[in-house]
């Protein structure tokens, strides 16, 4: 299955794509964890771009279209793939079409504004992997430890309370527009995200028609 992930930040998007890459067999392809590398290499695209995450805003679209056109090019994209975190604008949407890349289905994660932030503000992520953990819903093993690899987990420097309004308003006035997009293709399904994981990854099963 070549799936898109779609909702606000911090719906949950990074756990489900874990939750379905093990299940569906396909990798997950994140282009937040993939420009946070980046910016951790302090390569050219990373140098570029640092700031205009820090501030919560979007990276400009032919940047983002040329990092996952790359990436979708690699053989383990091939047997499928889900792709976390792009497209986030309709031109991004109509330009991962018109490079020919195929799209089964397109999940939207429905969790409310103010239950996002409150969300945010217990969300970590492995320093070493990227691996999503919340100290609320989706806690590691070890407290402070990623599951993964034993790498430390940290807050992000966006998930401070105005960037996460700022990145509220940026996902409604230019991310939630592809919804509309890709419901005229006959491809979006909606998951209700809830407090509890498990109900959540109920939901988006549900939705995906996979058996629950």
């Amino acid at each position: 299955m070549n799936l898109v992930l779609v909702g606000p930040p911090g719906a949950g998007k990074g756990t489900q794509g874990e939750i379905l890459s093990k299940r569906l067999g396909v990798d997950t392809i994140s282009t937040g964890v993939m420009l946070r590398t980046a910016i951790k290499e302090q390569t050219e695209i990373g140098k570029n771009v640092e700031k205009i995450i820090n501030a919560g805003n979007l990276v400009p679209d032919d940047v983002m279209v040329e990092l996952i056109k790359e990436r979708l090019a690699k053989p383990d994209c091939a047997k499928g793939f889900i792709l976390d975190g792009f497209p986030r604008t309709t031109a991004q949407a109509v330009a991962l079409t018109e490079s020919g890349v195929k799209i089964d289905k397109v999940l939207s994660l429905e969790v409310d504004d103010d239950k996002i932030v409150e969300r945010l503000s217990s969300r970590r992520e492995c320093r070493k992997c990227g691996a999503p953990y919340n100290v609320i819903s989706n806690k590691p093993e070890i407290e402070g430890k990623c599951d993964k690899c034993g790498g430390d987990l940290i807050q992000r420097a966006d998930d401070n309370p105005e960037t996460i309004q700022n990145r509220l308003n940026v996902y409604h006035e230019q991310t939630e527009p592809i919804k509309a997009y890709y419901e005229k293709k006959g491809i979006l399904v909606t998951a209700q995200g809830e407090e509890k994981l498990e109900d959540t990854t109920s939901n988006v099963a549900k939705a995906l028609g996979l058996e629950v």
